[in-house]
């Protein structure tokens, strides 16, 4: 959840608070945010609450969707991104404080060299904050089964684009696991998910993109 600051030109239009599970960005007057200008299309994004994360996903736009100046198709949203649609830009904030890190994909189509698909220097980031226990996923079979990954972002995202991606969230209260793309749900242990979200325990089986893991929790 969140706003969106529209301005043109540096000078703030609108405020526009993110109620809808989904919000629609165009020139055409039944969009929620309308902006009118030929540089926008029609129906030119939307974007999707997921519980309490924001995506934008371009509608194959004319002239296509930016975040920080680099075009997307579907994004997460974080803290202060500014997303840009002709010379309008509309910056995105979240309702809490908290600094939104970039996400990530695991890959299990990655090289193993890399693993299950990690960054380079995944192993260096911040602990986790000392409001939740320190967590982490294992994952079970494929090339990397073994391989535990640290859950030290706010947000991490796993799976396979465009095949099937969720994303784990880490709250005060807990780890929240969520569906954001795929035709076919995830499994936790050997269920699919139903809701929006489920709220992660110790010990729980995930099955997603063909990829088994493990959510571990101190």
């Amino acid at each position: 959840m969140g706003k969106l600051v529209v301005s043109l030109d540096g000078v703030v239009i609108k405020e526009v608070q993110i109620t809808k599970d989904k919000t629609t960005l165009g020139r055409r007057p039944y969009n929620d945010i309308v902006i009118d200008n030929l540089a926008v299309s029609g129906e030119h994004a939307v974007l999707q609450m997921v519980g309490a994360d924001v995506f934008i996903e371009d509608l194959n736009s004319t002239n296509g969707t930016y975040i920080n100046g680099k075009a997307v198709k579907k994004q997460l949203l974080a803290q202060n991104d500014v997303i840009e649609i002709g010379k309008y830009k509309i910056k995105y904030l979240s309702e809490d404080s908290a600094d939104y890190e970039k996400t990530m994909i695991l890959r299990p189509s990655a090289a193993p060299s890399s693993g299950f698909g990690l960054p380079s220097g995944f192993g260096g980031l911040p602990p986790a904050a000392s409001n939740s226990l320190p967590a982490a996923i294992k994952v079970l079979n494929g090339p990397a089964a073994g391989r535990e990954v640290s859950l030290t972002k706010v947000v991490t995202t796993v799976g396979k684009p465009g095949v099937q991606v969720a994303s784990i969230t880490k709250r005060p209260s807990g780890y929240v696991f969520a569906h954001v793309e795929g035709a076919s749900r995830p499994l936790v242990n050997g269920t699919p998910l139903t809701g929006e979200s489920v709220a992660l325990k110790n010990g729980d089986l995930i099955e997603l993109a063909g990829t088994q893991m493990q959510f571990v929790q101190a």
